[in-house]
């Protein structure tokens, strides 16, 4: 009995000795505690694998931003090739103009709406001699210089046409379809307004060189109520110019001829052959000497926040986005020949680049500027940068932006290129 006693109190002592703990000696763990521990060890795998494919994928987005900023903004491109070539309708060609997102293609006897594959969404027949288009986001009109007719499209197709008994001698478009129109007879000028379908408003601006003067340009804010005028009057023998700002809204209604401002003092020794509404709020005033910027953002009282003095008859050409303002001079100091200012809506510069080229037209479309003749083109974007200096084996009237960001839409007489550049 005391033999079976002590075997089993060894047995025992066996039992208490395998369930002690050791440090530094490894025990087999039971199965719960081991599926645990694979359990953690896999999941730790899945983190350093989702970690480390994170990090390479984020060092590939940022190696393509840098590329694509490298391209957009460094790289100059050296040649193209055609991929695409599309034959216009044949007309009388006066030019194209941007309108919505494509092009307008009008001629003497009809205006076309072109896509940027080379299709035309729409055509629209007339007879003019001398066809003048103003065009304000998804509408454009269409006036006939010394006629007296008016079309207005959108990008639909015509929405309205007017007519008028005096002869136009200009013509602008709301981004609502308004069209306001300059007439003049033998003693004095007048500015007539007709809703997007042609139907005459009874709105009507009458000057003469005695008075407020005769008006050089005009234009229309984007929902119409705005109007920008350029004048030339005579003052004690001298031709004087000044700038005024009409406002047919609630606004202008009791406001005396409906002004709200008038700017005489910035252009004592200029003339302005040109004004155009940028983006809200701002507009420009293109005189001889320089750019004169304002802003509407008080309706009631625009206010001049920037004049552009440049040497006196330098200027060679204007042009203008809604978001850009570009100029073109005579370069007197530089190594080129001539010289690129651009500058922001609110006046703010933006770029100057000094150049030597024969340019015939020049057109700002998003952030490229393209400057170009009938064979040849330079294209810049923002940072000033050159991006493409080109020959052209074929006519060229327009120079617009393609479908992808290497891709330029050339436009001739009679047909439409897609190019690639490289």
């Amino acid at each position: 009995m005391s033999d079976m006693s002590s075997m089993s109190r060894e047995r025992k002592k066996q039992q208490l000795r395998s369930q002690m703990i050791t440090p530094g000696q490894d025990y087999p763990l039971s199965g719960d505690r081991r599926e645990e521990e694979e359990n953690n060890a896999a999941r730790y795998n899945r983190r350093r694998r989702h970690m480390t494919l994170g990090i390479v994928a984020m060092i590939f987005l940022f190696a393509g931003i840098g590329g694509w900023f490298y391209y957009q903004r460094v790289y100059r491109y050296t040649t193209y090739e055609t991929v695409r070539q599309i034959p216009l309708n044949e007309g009388s060609l006066v030019g194209y103009e941007n309108f919505g997102s494509n092009v307008l293609k009008y001629t003497r006897d009809g205006v076309s709406y072109i896509d940027d594959r080379g299709q035309n969404v729409w055509t629209e027949s007339y007879e003019m001699k001398m066809p003048l288009v103003s065009v304000n986001g998804n509408y454009a009109a269409i006036a006939d210089q010394q006629g007296n007719t008016v079309i207005i499209c959108n990008t639909d197709g015509k929405v309205g046409q007017a007519t008028t008994i005096l002869p136009i001698t200009r013509v602008a478009v709301s981004g609502m379809g308004m069209a306001a129109v300059l007439l003049e007879d033998s003693s004095s000028s007048y500015i007539y307004f007709f809703r997007k379908d042609g139907v005459e408003l009874k709105i009507k601006v009458r000057t003469n060189m005695s008075g407020d003067g005769y008006p050089l340009d005009l234009c229309l804010s984007e929902d119409g109520t705005q109007m920008m005028c350029s004048f030339v009057r005579l003052e004690g023998g001298t031709a004087k110019t000044r700038v005024v700002f009409y406002d047919f809204s609630e606004i202008g209604k009791n406001v005396p001829t409906r002004i709200v401002g008038g700017f005489d003092e910035a252009f004592k020794e200029t003339v302005v052959p040109r004004v155009s509404y940028l983006k809200k709020p701002y507009s420009c005033a293109f005189g001889t000497n320089g750019p004169v910027f304002f802003s509407s953002k008080n309706l009631a009282n625009p206010e001049l926040i920037k004049n552009v003095s440049l040497e006196e008859n330098s200027i060679t050409g204007v042009f203008h986005s809604d978001e850009y303002v570009a100029v073109i001079m005579w370069n007197n100091t530089g190594e080129g020949e001539k010289r690129l200012d651009v500058f922001r809506a609110d006046g703010s510069p933006v770029f100057t680049k000094e150049f030597t080229y024969d340019y015939v037209h020049a057109d700002i479309d998003g952030e490229l500027i393209f400057l170009y003749n009938d064979n040849s083109c330079k294209v810049f974007n923002m940072s000033g940068v050159e991006k493409l200096d080109a020959v052209f084996d074929f006519a060229v009237t327009k120079i617009r932006r393609g479908r992808m960001p290497n891709t330029l839409l050339v436009m001739g007489p009679h047909e439409m290129r897609e190019i690639k550049l490289k």
